[in-house]
């Protein structure tokens, strides 16, 4: 008879996005992630296949749950730079206060660590940045720019502030200091007849 499972595999594999965005992948064994979810390794392994795999499929989970949603309200906002504005201040004060404070991003942190060098894991942090470039692009597409800014050029920038922000946030950065280094990013890109 085969077996059944009696658990809810997304659920699981919320728990262990959870696990591997706090902590990272490298410093989260497995006998943690049965401690977390209350699953045998047998079980885990027949659902989702070893630790690397359960990785992938939960740093894919967080793309598409928490990443994604917000690189499509940033692409279909149209208020240009202030949308922009907008997304570095939810993401600043999502980094540096409540529930998921201090974790970084868990695109950013597979970037810094080692499991960036999985050929599936690099997919999935180039296809973040393919989204989050696109939707700053589009975001820039309705700003008053700086005459002459290449804009491909200005939204990779942004992406990566996204990225330097999420890490600089994880390391303990002060919120204010961010904000300071996003709005001097961003007034580089204004057009000087509409500086505030």
């Amino acid at each position: 008879m085969p077996d059944v499972k009696h658990f809810d595999p997304d659920a699981v594999l919320e728990q262990v996005e959870r696990l591997f965005w706090q902590r990272g992948a490298a410093s989260t064994g497995i006998a943690e992630v049965v401690a977390a979810t209350g699953l045998s390794r047998s079980s885990l392994y027949a659902t989702f296949g070893g630790k690397q795999q359960l990785y992938v499929q939960a740093l894919r989970r967080y793309v598409e749950r928490r990443s994604q949603p917000v690189f499509q309200a940033l692409a279909g906002d149209g208020r240009g730079l202030e949308s922009v504005e907008g997304f570095f201040d939810r993401l600043i004060q999502d980094r540096c206060s409540g529930e998921h404070a201090r974790w970084g991003c868990m695109i950013s942190n597979a970037h810094a660590g080692a499991e960036g060098g999985d050929p599936e894991v690099r997919e999935v942090l180039d296809q973040h940045q393919h989204r989050l470039r696109t939707a700053m692009r589009a975001a820039l597409d309705s700003a008053s720019l700086r005459p002459g800014l290449d804009l491909d050029a200005a939204a990779e920038m942004l992406a990566l502030l996204a990225y330097g922000v999420n890490l600089r946030s994880r390391a303990g950065a002060d919120a204010a200091a961010l904000r300071r280094g996003v709005c001097a990013a961003l007034d580089s890109l204004r057009d000087p007849k509409e500086q505030r």
